[in-house]
């Protein structure tokens, strides 16, 4: 007889006890909820997708250096306005290509893929080495054939602007690089580098030749032949060592 009232009795406490044991789970889960449920709700505090911040960072670091290169080119051009260098103008056309490079890095970031930015970053490395065989070739021509630089103070500005404008876009370059986890981005800091680095040997060569040093123009072109080589290497095993998206080890680059 009192089977049935201790089973209902046992029932009642059951229910009783459901109320709070479905406020408390239904709090636990309205939390859970609130994050990753509720029609998206929970995505709408201002969180945004990584990869979005980092496809909007590397196009804003693109961006950047890019608008920082065409301006040091445009004050180079009006160098070779002034001074009418052949010479300054072979450098401009160089400096106008090489900055095309970034294109599609920042079309890579843009479209958001990973595959891009590697395919943009052997792009990046194949340049830098085709810089490294025009550097090698002129300079071989200049030990065969010397010629006589004309125009020294053109060519010592355009290299200075040419320096500091392309510093500044590897600067920018490898800091975002750094920072998105970007072995292309690094490579192309890397080409802007080079850069920075042929316009300085303009400088050199310049001052060399004005102080007496004929023969100094083609020993400087080797000199940064082999460091444009250098930094090829360098890049090459950034690349190749690296996946967009994997922490990039300073030692790489």
């Amino acid at each position: 007889m009192f089977a049935p009232r201790a089973s209902s009795s046992l029932e009642d406490h059951v229910h009783d006890d459901q109320p709070d044991h479905a406020h408390r789970h239904n709090r636990a889960h309205g939390h859970a909820g609130h994050d990753h449920g509720q029609g998206g709700h929970g995505h709408s505090h201002g969180l945004v997708d990584p990869s979005i911040v980092r496809s909007r960072a590397g196009v804003r670091a693109v961006s950047i250096s890019l608008a920082v290169l065409v301006v040091a080119s445009l004050l180079q051009l009006a160098v070779f306005v002034l001074s009418g260098s052949v010479a300054l103008l072979a450098d401009l056309i160089h400096n106008f290509g090489d900055a095309s490079t970034a294109i599609p890095l920042g079309i890579a970031f843009f479209l958001r893929s990973f595959r891009g930015e590697k395919i943009a970053g052997l792009f990046v490395v194949a340049t830098i080495f085709v810089s490294a065989c025009v550097a090698f070739y002129e300079t071989v021509q200049r030990f065969i054939h010397p010629q006589e630089l004309s125009h020294l103070w053109a060519l010592a500005a355009a290299g200075i602007i040419g320096f500091l404008g392309n510093e500044i876009a590897a600067f920018i370059r490898h800091r975002a690089g750094r920072r998105l986890a970007s072995p292309a981005l690094v490579a192309d800091g890397n080409h802007a580098r080079v850069d920075g680095f042929v316009s300085l040997g303009v400088v050199g060569s310049a001052a060399l030749v004005a102080l007496g040093y004929p023969r100094a123009d083609p020993i400087v072109g080797m000199a940064i032949t082999l460091v444009i080589l250098k930094i090829t290497w360098d890049s090459w095993r950034t690349i190749r060592a690296t996946e967009p998206g994997e922490p990039i080890e300073l030692g790489r680059h």
